[in-house]
């Protein structure tokens, strides 16, 4: 059994439960159904969280396999998926190890995950050898803005924005991360997005990739 204490941040996940139900009343429910349209076949979330993903996949989706390494959130996400409209199976675990052969997947998704983790090239090549080849890549994540101030902001807030969001790093630069672990990156769209009226603005990334 995989030692997920690193993984723990009760008081985050705590937190995250709240807010995650106040930011989908401002805008965070119509990013999740963008990210999600048009999926199909067997898919691999990495991070699932509390679930929230789980009612937006589309109907062509045969299964999909939830990963999640913090135990509150994945309790929830457990609840989530008996309502989802697509069969969906929560698994303790975390994106650095998949217990998945090679080409096992159709999709992968990650949603303000990479962010978060320890090594996102690690995760990401988890991800390319689980996909089979053609297989799609969907994200949506925080990135570091391109606009020079913008993106000094960012890395001053990081420090402690890290200790009060599960080691959230809003400063990465994700897209760059992707292309390096072997994706073509086919469509992407940079933007600021503030979760809830209380939070910063933060520049994130939605898209999709592509195994080659």
């Amino acid at each position: 059994m995989q030692d997920l204490s690193a993984f723990q941040h009760p008081r985050f996940a705590r937190m995250y439960e709240r807010l995650s139900a106040e930011a989908e009343r401002h805008g965070m429910t119509g990013l999740r159904r963008r990210l999600l349209s048009g999926l199909s076949g067997r898919v691999v979330e990495v991070g699932a969280g509390n679930g929230l993903n789980f009612p937006h996949y589309p109907p062509q989706v045969s299964e999909v396999v939830a990963i999640e390494p913090e135990d509150r959130l994945r309790a929830l996400g457990e609840r989530a998926a008996a309502l989802a409209p697509v069969p969906v199976t929560v698994v303790r675990g975390h994106g650095g190890s998949l217990p998945y052969e090679a080409g096992s997947f159709d999709a992968a998704v990650v949603s303000l995950v990479l962010c978060s983790v320890p090594d996102s090239g690690v995760l990401l090549a988890e991800l390319r050898r689980v996909l089979r080849p053609g297989g799609e890549l969907r994200f949506f994540e925080h990135v570091r803005s391109a606009n020079p101030v913008r993106g000094v902001l960012q890395d001053l807030i990081t420090p402690l924005w890290r200790l009060m969001a599960g080691d959230c790093r809003p400063n990465r630069d994700t897209g760059a991360a992707i292309r390096e672990a072997g994706f073509v990156i086919e469509d992407s769209d940079r933007f600021v997005h503030r979760a809830t009226p209380g939070a910063p603005a933060l520049t994130h990334i939605l898209g999709l990739a592509r195994r080659p």
